[in-house]
């Protein structure tokens, strides 16, 4: 018989082999490369049904989802002097609060005081924003379940409306527009709106009725007029809740000294008379302009109603507490009596215990005369009345956060 059987003196070849022009690889290595991918899926399951286990896995955030018994109010300008009180208020009070606020005139540091006071998750959380970025407060709107808006975000300088007009109608109406869309697509039914005394212009007549006839003199108010006039023209074919609370010349700050108003230095020549007084009294100005004391007046310097910040906080809560669907309200928060500028200077005399130095100049542009309201619709609709109307008290208060925060809530 023939033998065809051949002795092999060489082992197989455990490399690939080439074959017109393909490359057979080896099953070992095939069989290795399986195994990898099938230990990689088996690690991703397990990673999964450990997180799936985690009692935080897949829970919305509490800012998220509506909750019974809990009120979430979105505060925009939470981080400002008013905004910062309002908030305050509405936390002791167990709302839910988040601020939306951009820091052109805020503070962060209000913000973290705030966030001390109240750690608690699912208490308070800020976010940064622009209102005037509509993507944004819809992506806002979109991610948190709020059951009512208290809209204070507004640059509020009369003499500063005067030189940037622009300025206020943008801030002012085109982002009041934004959050009420926002609020109109995301069903978010209940508006407390913070307007301004300054919407009526110089009336013929005092003291100011929720009747008087609207007549701005200065971009300041007429912006907020026009914000007004956005919101009072959707309620018509809406049943939005709208509560339009315009107010006078606030002052004050938290009895308990915990925040305080700390505008920013390069808005010191725009902004409220109480802060003149006190860099006045600090030695920080060399002392204070009193513009205008050629007016129709008994000592002929301006007339104004002060409202403390506390009683102004107070109105926007019992207003928020009050709102009815398909109702509109609207009322002027004031204490009903107008004091002047003098007597003002006076008071913050008293109250710092310093001899201010006192400049008189020219008038401002657009100021008015006289200015004070009747309080009469919101004692009877609303049960408020002004309980700090002692100027010279509400100012020894706003004077002792000052001293006690010479470098207001510190570097952002």
């Amino acid at each position: 018989m023939l033998n065809f059987a051949r002795g092999r003196s060489q082992t197989r070849s455990t490399r690939s082999m080439p074959f017109a022009g393909m490359e057979y690889h080896d099953p070992k290595r095939k069989s290795n490369f399986v195994g990898k991918i099938l230990m990689a899926a088996a690690l991703t399951a397990v990673c999964i049904i450990m997180l799936k286990q985690s009692p935080t896995f897949g829970t919305p955030s509490q800012f998220s989802r509506h909750e019974e018994g809990v009120t979430h109010v979105l505060v925009t300008g939470g981080a400002g002097y008013i905004g910062s009180h309002a908030a305050l208020r509405l936390l002791k009070e167990s709302y839910r609060v988040t601020i939306v606020d951009n820091l052109s005139r805020g503070n962060i540091g209000a913000v973290k005081l705030l966030q001390e006071l109240f750690p608690e998750p699912g208490r308070l959380q800020f976010i940064y924003a622009d209102l005037g970025d509509a993507k944004a407060v819809n992506k806002i709107f979109s991610e948190n379940a709020f059951d009512a808006v208290i809209h204070f975000a507004a640059v509020a300088y009369v003499g500063e409306s005067t030189l940037d007009p622009l300025k206020y109608y943008h801030n002012i109406t085109s982002n009041t527009l934004v959050v009420l869309e926002a609020m109109a697509a995301h069903g978010v039914n209940t508006l407390i709106y913070s307007s301004t005394c300054a919407t009526y212009g110089e009336p013929e007549k005092m003291p100011i009725t929720e009747e008087t006839p609207q007549v701005p003199i200065n971009p300041y108010g007429k912006a907020k007029k026009m914000a007004e006039d956005i919101i009072l023209d959707f309620s018509k074919n809406s049943d939005m809740a709208v509560m339009i609370l315009r107010y006078f010349n606030v002052i004050g700050s938290d009895p308990e000294g915990r925040l305080g108003e700390a505008p920013r230095p390069e808005l010191r020549e725009h902004g409220r008379i109480s802060g003149a007084c006190f860099d006045a009294a600090r030695g920080i100005m060399p002392g204070l302009k009193v513009k205008g004391t050629d007016y129709n007046t008994h000592d002929g310097t301006c007339i104004r109603d002060y409202i403390d910040v506390t009683d102004l906080v107070d109105a926007h809560v019992k207003a928020l507490q009050k709102a009815q669907p398909s109702k509109v309200g609207i009322y002027n928060v004031g204490t009903g009596k107008g004091r002047s500028v003098k007597e003002f200077v006076e008071a913050c005399k008293k109250a710092t215990g310093v001899d201010i130095k006192v400049d008189y100049l020219p008038r401002r542009p657009g100021d008015y005369a006289e200015v004070f309201s009747d309080p009469t619709k919101i004692r009877r609709e609303l049960n408020w009345t002004a309980q700090h109307t002692d100027l010279e008290e509400s100012l020894k208060t706003a004077w002792r956060w000052q001293k006690a925060h010479r470098d207001g809530y510190g570097a952002s």
